[in-house]
């Protein structure tokens, strides 16, 4: 199973009753990098595409996208730049590009702490494709696979892609953020002005939905023992995503290990963040921030938010109880939820 899938997946609470809606919205449904996708667009004048027609258009962005960045795909542009020769530059395409500059953006941010190349470090303690994580690595082994880790031993130009050691780059941490961007860019070039894209858990709202509503999203309640929501948000042309490991993890001799990975440690994290939710206009800098401050923790985290003005929500796991804490930027989409229409 893919690492990103076990990446928290967003429970929408979206209304979805045709009502008084003179047209029926188009809603599409899908499967996609490992996940599933929901496309539900309001149609307008503006809009004369057929829901198949868009469908296909849809599946076909996605379809070219996973071709590029899937580190499941042997021939995909990604699996080739991790099988190329070392300090020689690798041409990318401008969306793998894209991502990849993102991806630099928030790594240096974070303070290094969001970090493509953690692969050997995934595969190390059992998360990633061949399973089995229940075996503790001893510190030489994680000592030797953060020699491969490191964004810092990349260098992107104008020639492409050069990796200074043996790194490999694994981009589902943010991807699917890049995903639901580019797909509403399609559905806004098809005349769209209210749409709602999600894909596993990731999400865009634009404009309201078929009531003439505020798009009304619900953060899942981070618990093993039920899938219930937590905390509803108001969401208007902006992007969400949330972080969680509450369900992802093993246990051995009492000792909890979560899959997320510090790329500076080598080692699980263990602070108690049960899930981080960040908005902005950018779905593909939400998912990244989200991943980033699940690794940061609260202290960091709170003070790369503020310092940058991005709206977060950590939710924090004492044991008995969850609490909440909020960066400034993110209070205001509590303050619509209450008063939207």
């Amino acid at each position: 199973m893919p690492d990103y899938m076990y990446r928290l997946l967003l429970t929408l609470a979206v209304i979805l009753l045709a009502g008084c809606a003179q047209d029926s919205p188009v809603v599409i449904h899908g499967q996609t990098m490992g996940t599933t996708f929901t496309v539900k667009a309001i149609r307008s004048d503006n809009t004369s595409v057929k829901a198949e027609a868009l469908q296909l258009l849809i599946e076909k962005e996605l379809f070219e996208l996973n071709s590029l960045m899937s580190t499941y795909i042997v021939d995909s542009e990604l699996s080739r730049l991790n099988r190329s020769p070392l300090n020689e530059p690798f041409p990318v395409s401008a969306d793998t590009r894209a991502v990849l500059e993102k991806t630099l953006q928030i790594y240096r941010m974070s303070g290094e702490k969001f970090d493509a190349t953690v692969g050997p470090l995934v595969n190390l303690w059992g998360f990633g494709p061949g399973g089995g994580g229940d075996q503790i690595p001893g510190q030489k082994q994680i000592d030797r696979a953060l020699q491969s880790v490191g964004m810092n031993k990349l260098s992107l130009d104008s020639h492409g892609v050069t990796r200074q050691v043996a790194s490999y780059v694994d981009l589902s941490a943010i991807v699917k953020g890049y995903a639901v961007d580019q797909i509403s860019a399609l559905l806004e070039n098809q005349g769209f002005v209210d749409y709602l894209v999600e894909i596993g858990g990731e999400l865009k709202a634009k404009g309201r939905n078929d009531q003439g509503k505020t798009w009304r999203i619900a953060i899942e309640k981070p618990s093993v023992l039920e899938r219930a929501p937590y905390k509803a948000i108001a969401l208007m042309n902006m992007g969400m995503a949330t972080s969680g490991d509450y369900r992802n993890y093993f246990e051995k001799q009492g000792r909890r290990y979560s899959h997320t990975l510090d790329p500076t440690t080598g080692y699980p994290i263990v602070h108690n963040v049960a899930s981080v939710t960040v908005i902005a206009e950018s779905t593909m800098f939400a998912d990244g921030v989200a991943t980033a401050i699940n690794v940061m923790g609260l202290e960091d985290g709170m003070a790369m938010a503020e310092a940058n003005n991005i709206a977060v929500l950590v939710i924090i796991n004492s044991g008995t109880g969850f609490s909440e804490h909020l960066s400034s930027a993110f209070s205001e989409y509590l303050q619509r939820a209450d008063v939207s229409e």
